[in-house]
Parts: structure tokens; sequence; C-alpha cells
């Protein structure tokens, strides 16, 4: 089945430290099978665990793209700057 398509989601996630100064953090394959589960908040603390507890959620934003990953490429949906993503 090398032709199927296989997609994966994956969250883009982003911290605005200062005026134009954006920190890209990291891409973050979700791997929970029951998405209920997931939630902005879990999203939140997972930056937390990174950044410490201090960062400010106002300035966390993430995006949620899919991977193609029969090709490794990420498949970007239009969004506009300054537009938090949600789950």
């Amino acid at each position: 089945m090398s032709g199927n398509i296989r997609n994966m989601v994956v969250y883009t996630i982003y911290y605005f430290e200062e005026e134009e100064k954006i920190r890209f953090i990291e891409s973050l394959p979700e791997k929970r099978k029951n998405p209920e589960r997931i939630t902005q908040e879990s999203i939140f603390n997972y930056v937390r665990t990174i950044l410490g507890h201090e960062a400010n959620d106002n300035k966390i934003y993430y995006f949620q793209v899919t991977l193609d990953e029969r090709i490794g490429e990420i498949l970007w949906p239009k969004l506009s700057i300054g537009t938090q993503g949600t789950v």
C-alpha cells in the first residue's frame, strides 16, 4: 500500500517573546487516540514544561497542521498571523 496517503496531526507551537520576536518551540505530533482529551490547556501545559511555569499563556500560539507521512511534508492551513490555533 505504498500509494496510500498517511496523515498525522501535528501542532506547531510558537511563543511571542517580545514585540516582533517569535520563538518556534517545536512541532508536536499528536499521538492520543481519544481526540476529546486534546485541549488547549493540555498543549499549554506541555509548553510550560519546556519554558517553565512563568510562561505567559497569552503569548503561546499553536496551529494544528497535517503531516503527510508519505512525503514528510506539512500541509499548512490558511491562517492569518496572530490567530491562535484551536483544537
